[in-house]
């Protein structure tokens, strides 16, 4: 199964940017978004591509719940 974060935009080169997940710096693929974005701006990536871009309060809250599953063991 694979999962889609959010994250916020740090540099863009291109059509490559590079996303900050919570202190975790990814390369995400900006072919597959179907509109402009700029640095400050958050994206859900799936697969290394920018898939979506949100807003923060709804980037910020997808983050929560993502914490929110990791903090739990899994059986």
């Amino acid at each position: 199964m694979c999962i889609a974060f959010p994250g916020k935009i740090v540099s863009i080169d291109d059509n490559r940017a590079v996303i900050d997940i919570e202190g975790t710096r990814r390369d995400a693929f900006l072919d597959l978004i179907d509109e402009e974005v700029t640095i400050g701006d958050y994206v859900i990536c799936h697969a290394g591509f920018a898939i979506h871009k949100v807003d923060e309060e709804l980037a910020r809250e997808k983050l929560a719940l993502l914490r929110e599953l990791t903090d739990h063991e899994v059986y």
